[in-house]
């Protein structure tokens, strides 16, 4: 009998792959029958990742939007399945051991089947518990490998992190191609070397379609044993995203695999469905060129979901770079001059950091990194000069152990600034916080809701969770609707000058005139707030406002949360580029100190 392959959709991942948002609870609600009647999915992963902040950001209550979206694929037998990021749970930075726990009796509750748990650094010590609180839960437990490509990540250093999964207990295995740069040959080695030494795991293939490796993937996985192949949909498949289910059941089926039927009626309303959720109001915050597969990314690495807000970060750059260039003497750089620029510094940093595999958060230390020297060079500024704490906590060793080894010129840049490598576990770095959580619960008079889960949301989202029940965060995001409407809606005179243009010509002016004003630069794509406020509308900062190196500059609202931009050195404003309200992307100059 011919091999049985089973799909599973990764709606969650689709969106978040495309753009900022993922559609509402209503609109979920909407689709999940639809996504059923194609009666070709074994599971969906229907949250997990930035899935919750998201609703918080809508204002809307999380749990309830799980258990909700959920609840369809629960009564016809369609496994539902989370991602979560072992020592950074559902976010992007640790969460104590206390709060993970909770999370995954939480989920449980709420409905979903598979926790599918995945180590940004593929430390196995911060994917243990994961396994072991996901088995006690009584859910599925699949260990993710985060699959990169260099001399250092090979089918034998796979296979160590697989023996400690399954010595801790796990289900599955999952193959997390999250850049889509996995080599086929390689995947099917692994996914064999895994089959023959444990029969009993199954295997999950999850590769990004960006650089074009994933379809030949999938191809190869499945001739070496993989059980379940993860895919998308129409109007979201491709590009960026993940290759779709049509052309791999055709691929597979002509392979001589087991591949379930589709019931195209459901397919084309599931993609009719997804099309008008875009054209509501999530598509205007979908980047056309996340559509678009490029073979870029092959020597990068880079997740193919990053593309599209490392675009917008180079045009962020691109006049500020420029402008240092200039007064330099130096030769400008068109978007094309810098975005290979941006690449062939990933590929020199990389390895200079560690070879973490470039998957979040870790992916976006890496660019950020590349991304500053790039910025520091122009200025005739040595590279690492601009790192914040999260990239240094990753070279420490504080959330991992790193694939390789760290430059020396790094480790004797830690030690100049007084830091310390850290090689003991990463969890003890990170004590349990429930008991204050239950307090600050009570204090303000809320429920711990149904599983205690409003007091792991609080635990898990803590800034993201005061603006929902404050009503910051619907008034925040009806806002940021109301302006992406009016700039989707606005036809630009050419014969006005362009903000960027105004923009350049105003770096221009503060460098000519403060020659030794030093940038003050985003660190995520946001909104900027100048000072925090739910009631009232905030003032920019008066020139001349002084500053000590730490102190925070102003905020950026990200997706996931208020985020500080600090100084890096002391100095008084000279000029605030970004007004209050401003939309950022990451990389944009703020603000000027000298």
């Amino acid at each position: 009998m011919n091999k049985e392959i089973k799909f599973c959709l990764v709606y969650r991942d689709m969106w978040q792959s495309s753009g900022k948002y993922v559609p509402r609870v209503d609109q979920l609600k909407k689709i999940a029958p639809v996504i059923v009647g194609m009666g070709c999915f074994d599971r969906v992963e229907t949250n997990g990742g930035a899935f919750e902040q998201v609703n918080l950001l809508y204002g809307e209550n999380p749990n309830a939007a799980v258990r909700e979206w959920v609840k369809p694929f629960n009564e016809a037998g369609v496994k539902t399945l989370m991602l979560e990021r072992a020592l950074n749970g559902l976010r992007m930075y640790p969460v104590p051991a206390d709060v993970r726990e909770l999370m995954f009796k939480v989920k449980k509750a709420q409905g979903v089947d598979i926790a599918r748990s995945f180590c940004g650094l593929n430390d196995y010590r911060n994917l243990e518990l994961s396994v072991k609180y996901a088995k006690k839960a009584g859910m599925i437990s699949q260990g993710a490998l985060s699959i990169t490509y260099s001399d250092i990540h090979t089918v034998d250093y796979y296979m160590e992190i697989v023996d400690k999964l399954v010595e801790f207990g796990t289900d599955e295995i999952g193959l997390k191609d999250m850049a889509g740069i996995g080599r086929p040959v390689m995947l099917g080695k692994l996914t064999k070397a895994i089959k023959d030494k444990y029969p009993h795991i199954v295997v999950e293939y999850h590769g990004h379609s960006g650089p074009g490796f994933s379809v030949a993937s999938m191809l190869e996985v499945c001739k070496n044993g993989a059980d379940i192949i993860d895919v998308a949909m129409e109007p979201l498949s491709w590009g960026m995203v993940h290759p779709d289910v049509i052309t791999i059941q055709a691929m597979l089926k002509d392979a001589g695999f087991k591949v379930p039927e589709i019931n195209m009626n459901a397919y084309m309303e599931a993609r009719r469905l997804t099309q008008e959720f875009m054209d509501d109001f999530l598509g205007w915050f979908i980047d056309p060129k996340n559509k678009i597969s490029t073979s870029l990314l092959v020597g990068s690495g880079l997740p193919g979901g990053m593309m599209g807000s490392m675009m917008a970060d180079l045009k962020g750059v691109n006049s500020g770079i420029n402008t240092f260039l200039k007064n330099a003497g130096k030769k400008t750089m068109s978007e094309d001059d810098l975005l290979v620029a941006l690449f062939e510094e990933v590929e020199y940093v990389w390895p200079k950091v560690g070879n973490p595999p470039l998957v979040t958060p870790y992916s976006q230390y890496v660019k950020n990194i590349a991304l500053m020297n790039i910025m520091q060079m122009a200025q005739n500024k040595p590279r690492y000069s601009q790192m914040d704490k999260n990239m240094w906590d990753m070279i420490l060793g504080k959330t991992g152990k790193l694939p390789g080894k760290v430059a020396p010129e790094v480790v004797e840049l830690a030690r100049e600034k007084g830091y310390e490598f850290f090689e003991g576990t990463p969890q003890d770095n990170y004590p349990d916080e429930l008991p204050k959580y239950r307090e600050m619960m009570k204090e303000n008079g809320w429920e711990m809701g149904q599983d205690d889960e409003e007091l792991f949301e609080l635990a898990m989202h803590e800034r993201q969770y005061i603006d929902y029940k404050s009503g910051a965060a619907k008034r925040n995001f009806e806002k940021e609707v109301e302006n992406a409407m009016k700039t989707a809606c606005t036809t630009v005179v050419k014969e006005i000058k362009s903000p960027e243009l105004r923009k350049e010509e105003e770096l221009e002016r503060v460098i000519e005139k403060h020659p030794d004003a030093k940038p003050v630069t985003a660190t995520v794509s946001g909104t900027v707030i100048w000072e925090l406020s739910v009631t009232e509308p905030s003032m920019n900062p008066p020139i001349g406002t002084s500053y000590k190196e730490g102190d925070t500059v102003c905020f950026i609202s990200a997706y996931y949360g208020n985020e500080e931009i600090k100084a890096l050195y002391d100095g008084k404003l000279v000029l605030a580029l970004a007004k209050q309200n401003d939309k950022v992307k990451k990389g944009d100059v703020v603000a000027f100190i000298e």
